[in-house]
């Protein structure tokens, strides 16, 4: 244990946010660089090292939290790195992007604040970084098999690193003209900066892992000319289907889905254009669903010098604190979250929907017109007399995401077997019904956390080694079948 008196004589503190006036005017990550390392191993030091440490049954990588809080503690960095890796080959996301179920299953957090877990661990990745602590694991011997990842998200990446190290030569296939998927694309870059998701590309490249950009399977390349090609396949195309809203006015210019729109704003960082084709600069902006991408939305309008900035949410505000029978502890609870985001501005709207938009003669969204819902039989319904609009001049739909892409053909070209909720079926190796053709992340699972996707990209990886090989000794934290820790 590190500190047996930690918990007691230190309370949270968490990273530091730079001020709203500064950070809107840029791009860059919102913390204060630098700020938590003065305090991080105080705040390790609250961890208890429980005899039955909840925060791995929270977090489906099974991350030895203890044991790197210990050596946080101690500003052992080396020692902390190489047990954050040994469950976790990207902390650096996590540590930026998971909204941290470990902490909701944090023993201390029963009747206290919970150990600050995410902090500690991008403490120890960043150290680690700057340190030369992460560097390529070259594998000692090539097996010769070879292995397609289509898809470069983290559970396509986790596979493919796990899969190269493994000895197999592994290429990975992304469609979009850059490598990391929906880090890449879908995440604004003051959530997290590109330059962690370059830095660990290079060390896969070191240890021998190829990237093929540009080239989407089923359209670029039929699915059934990759299998001839590749001992075998990985699928972690995520669930790229975007959810609908099909009400009058939805083909009015101006009415987006969030990943039509977010992508853009990456790409100005990229350098692809100096101004976004799509920009929420004067306009009145309103983001359907209260999620984590509609959140995106909203930071990523008030960067662009939004007039206003709206987000509506169909369900009731979430509770301020844990419901002690409806969400008990170590359940991951649904409470009402203010991101930095929403420390930003605009204004958020609980229990409303959407009922039509209305434009101008041009056909340009200028209102969107709302009414008032509640639970009524246990069904969602109109409140009459609650009718009202707002003005719309740029709306992104953040409503979530239905499954795998359907129109490149892939699904049906491999001739797979989907499940009841339309996702890739897979066996307990992760297999699909076609042998050798393995599937992973969000494309199998439905759209999930992070530290998920990355879990699913190590088990179907020693699936995949285990197929080839005929045994494996990489790690499997997570089956098929396993799901969060809820009610």
């Amino acid at each position: 244990m590190a500190d047996p008196k930690g918990f007691l004589n230190h309370g949270r503190e968490v990273a530091k946010t730079r001020p709203v006036a500064e950070r809107v005017k840029d791009w860059n990550e919102v913390y204060v660089p630098g700020s938590l390392l003065p305090i991080i191993s105080k705040q390790a030091s609250r961890c208890m090292d429980c005899g039955i440490p909840f925060c791995h049954n929270g977090c489906p990588l099974g991350n030895l939290i203890p044991e790197w809080n210990d050596y946080a503690y101690r500003e052992d960095w080396a020692a902390a790195s190489e047990r954050l890796h040994a469950t976790n080959n990207f902390p650096e996301f996590t540590g930026r992007l998971c909204p941290a179920p470990c902490e909701s299953a944090c023993v201390l957090g029963i009747n206290q604040a919970p150990v600050t877990i995410k902090n500690v661990e991008v403490s120890i990745i960043d150290k680690a970084w700057d340190s030369g602590d992460v560097a390529p694991q070259i594998p000692e011997r090539l097996s010769g098999k070879t292995v397609a990842v289509i898809g470069s998200g983290p559970a396509g990446l986790a596979a493919a690193q796990q899969l190269t190290r493994a000895g197999h030569t592994v290429a990975v296939y992304e469609r979009a003209d850059r490598v990391g998927g929906l880090l890449r694309y879908g995440i604004p870059e003051f959530k997290m900066e590109k330059r962690h998701i370059n830095r660990r590309i290079e060390q896969m490249r070191a240890e021998g892992t190829r990237f093929r950009t540009g080239v989407e399977i089923g359209r670029d390349i039929k699915a059934t000319d990759l299998k001839k090609r590749y001992d075998a396949i990985v699928i972690a195309a995520g669930a790229t289907t975007a959810r609908d809203l099909p009400v009058p006015g939805r083909e009015l210019k101006g009415v987006y889905q969030a990943m039509e729109y977010l992508p853009l704003a990456n790409k100005v960082q990229e350098g692809d254009y100096v101004v976004p084709p799509i920009s929420a600069e004067g306009k009145h902006v309103v983001v359907i669903g209260g999620g984590d991408t509609g959140a995106d939305c909203v930071g990523t309008a008030h960067r662009q010098g939004a007039a206003s900035v709206t987000q509506l949410e169909i369900m009731p505000r979430p509770n301020d604190e844990r419901h002690p029978v409806a969400q008990p502890w170590p359940t991951f609870p649904m409470l009402y979250k203010v991101t930095s985001a929403h420390e930003e501005g605009g204004e958020r709207v609980y229990s409303v929907s959407t009922t039509h938009f209305e434009g101008d003669e041009d056909g340009n969204v200028q209102w969107l017109h709302l009414t008032e819902v509640e639970f009524i039989d246990g069904k969602l319904t109109p409140k009459p007399g609650t009718e009202r609009k707002i003005p719309a001049q740029l709306v992104t739909l953040a409503m979530g995401f239905t499954g795998t892409d359907r129109e490149n053909g892939l699904v049906e070209q491999f001739g797979l077997d989907l499940d009841e909720r339309g996702n890739i079926a897979r066996d307990a190796d992760f297999q699909t019904n076609v042998p050798g053709v393995f599937v992973a992340g969000d494309a199998g699972r439905g759209q999930s956390l992070i530290v998920w996707a990355i879990a699913e990209g190590r088990s179907a990886a020693r699936g995949v080694d285990r197929y080839l090989t005929g045994a494996s000794d990489l790690p499997a934290p997570i089956r098929p079948t396993d799901r969060a820790l809820a009610v």
